[in-house]
């Protein structure tokens, strides 16, 4: 299916049959993805119908008009925007319909295993390990920074299953279920009061080998898609103009003459031009992703979306004076995903401080766009051909 008339007759039959304002929410996203209404661009019997990409906008716009329910991306935004093109481009027939259905809707909520206490922005130097058990492996080791991990029913985990290869090479890419005893999710408080992010104790943890995306030893070329991803969902997320954290600045100024300032002004419209450059820019890269899979340019979107939050919020709180200084809860919570446009201003610039670090940090990603964006000499890497057992930790 390639013509978007066809495609908007296709969501029309659907609504009419399926009426949102009469249909149990979770039975309509149920329905949606059998019909292949969900990632349109994914093939049929597992949410999509194997159109193009661009053509999802096609059905989103006739779903949003008639008041349809969403499935809360924002909830779900690791499995929906990590797991889901990892397990499309590595998993088996069996793993893609185990998976892709439950995660879209949100019944099975997602979480990332990937940086340790030893192994952050190194990612490939992690040391959990995944011992091969019969047809299972064993895997013992500690994961750090886990957003959502204590509402996860599964996670994507990278282990170490061969020491005597090079960092980047003995590692392979797991599903791991989080309700099994071995693991442990503990909350790691954060500036802001509250535990989004966790660490993982991983115990004798057994993996059926059925578990397993893609081949072993091959968990470093698994993960690079599940990494350009992640950075496109931060950094490249579709907003309106004024939307994000440029939003909340802007209607302060626009309803607080008093607090105006000539300086202020001056760097107000700085970075409301950048953030629309942003807000710009992540749309051609959506569009370049219709042609493929998306590629190192996300890491200079993650790099700017880091960035600009700090700035917008810092100047919004410079911005409110004395107010700016105030915080709603210091409440140890444990939420279920960030609210940065629904919360105050304090909230907004402690918060993204952790901008620069999640998703890759930003100093990585500066290495990446140099290497492989602008096609700069690459740093010397000593370690590259030395075996993990005999790396200096």
């Amino acid at each position: 299916m390639t013509d978007a008339a066809e495609l908007r007759s296709r969501t029309q039959e659907f609504l009419a049959a399926h009426p949102p304002a009469s249909t149990d929410r979770t039975d309509f996203l149920k329905a949606r993805f059998d019909a292949g209404l969900a990632w349109v661009h994914y093939p049929e019997g597992l949410g999509g119908l194997g159109a193009p990409r661009s053509l999802q906008a096609v059905v989103d716009a006739e779903l949003e008009a008639a008041g349809a329910p969403d499935n809360d991306p924002r909830r779900i935004g690791i499995g929906l925007g990590m797991a889901a093109p990892t397990v499309l481009g590595f998993g088996t027939e069996e793993q893609k319909r185990r998976f892709l259905r439950p995660l879209w809707i949100g019944e099975e909520v997602w979480c990332q295993l990937f940086s340790e206490p030893g192994a952050g922005s190194d990612l490939a130097a992690l040391g959990t390990r995944a011992v091969r058990d019969g047809d299972g492996w064993i895997v013992n080791g500690q994961k750090v920074w886990t957003s959502s991990a204590h509402n996860a029913r599964w996670a994507i985990l990278i282990a170490r299953t061969d020491p005597e290869q090079p960092k980047h090479r003995g590692i392979t890419y797991f599903v791991c279920d989080m309700t099994d005893p071995g693991v442990e999710v503990r909350p790691l408080r954060q500036i802001t009061g509250e535990a989004e992010f966790n660490e993982v104790f991983l115990t004798d943890v057994r993996i059926p080998d059925a578990h397993r995306l893609g081949a072993v030893g091959d968990g470093w070329k698994v993960a690079q898609t599940t990494l350009m991803n992640e950075r496109v969902s931060i950094g490249g997320m579709r907003i309106p103009r004024e939307g994000g954290m440029i939003g909340p600045v802007a209607a302060t100024w626009r309803e607080r003459p008093e607090l105006r300032t000539h300086d202020l002004h001056q760097r107000l419209v700085k970075l409301w031009v950048e953030a629309e450059v942003a807000r710009l820019t992540g749309e051609r890269l959506r569009q370049q992703l219709v042609a493929g899979q998306p590629g190192p340019e996300g890491s200079g979107m993650k790099l700017g979306f880091a960035r600009l939050n700090q700035e917008i919020s810092g100047l919004e709180v410079e911005l409110l004076g004395e107010e700016g200084l105030l915080y709603e809860d210091w409440t140890m919570r444990r939420p279920e995903l960030v609210d940065f446009v629904g919360r105050d201003a304090g909230y907004r610039y402690l918060r993204s401080k952790g901008n620069s670090i999640e998703g890759g940090t930003s100093e990585v990603l500066l290495n990446i766009v140099a290497e492989r964006v602008l096609g700069l000499p690459a740093e010397p890497r000593t370690d590259k051909d030395v075996a993990w057992k005999d790396l200096a930790r």
